[in-house]
């Protein structure tokens, strides 16, 4: 049975989240910044009358920084933390499209010199000729940094 996911662009590379995980992709939109706050948050913006934490792909993964364009896109993600759940944006240089993959076409991911970052990838799929890297979302953050998410937007934990 094939699963969906939204393909978006970083730095070159084609990336993908499970689109159930997806509440909406917005426009990039002006952001609030909130003091003190950890590397890869960016600040807040407004989503459906919800302040919600936004992230720096970029930053978290650390890759080099690229001026915002009418491609950036802010992804509304939600995952589950415990009983309940964050809700997050994230850019993405572009989103693309919804694609489907079956489990089979998809592998696991290759041994890394840096365990840290096989850890949060799900698995590799390939379409068109091109790999898609597909990440767990939920383990892209460490619980101390869903909690920073969950603490500095004022949706979540619905």
């Amino acid at each position: 049975m094939a699963n969906q996911f939204l393909a978006f662009m970083l730095d070159g590379s084609r990336y993908a989240v499970e689109v159930y995980q997806v509440q909406e992709v917005l426009e990039y939109t002006q952001i609030t910044k909130v003091p003190c706050a950890a590397p890869f948050v960016e600040g807040l913006i407004n989503s459906r009358g919800q302040g919600i934490s936004v992230v720096n792909l970029r930053k978290k993964f650390s890759l080099p920084e690229i001026e915002i364009n009418r491609d950036t896109r802010i992804i509304v993600i939600e995952i589950q933390n415990g009983e309940d759940s964050v809700t997050f944006g994230a850019i993405a240089d572009s989103v693309q499209e919804v694609i489907d993959l079956d489990e089979n076409e998809i592998e696991k991911p290759p041994k890394f010199g840096n365990a840290v970052a096989a850890e949060f990838i799900r698995g590799i799929g390939k379409r068109d000729g091109e790999f898609i890297i597909i990440l767990d979302v939920g383990k892209v953050f460490s619980s101390d940094e869903i909690n920073v998410l969950e603490g500095a937007g004022t949706g979540a934990g619905k």
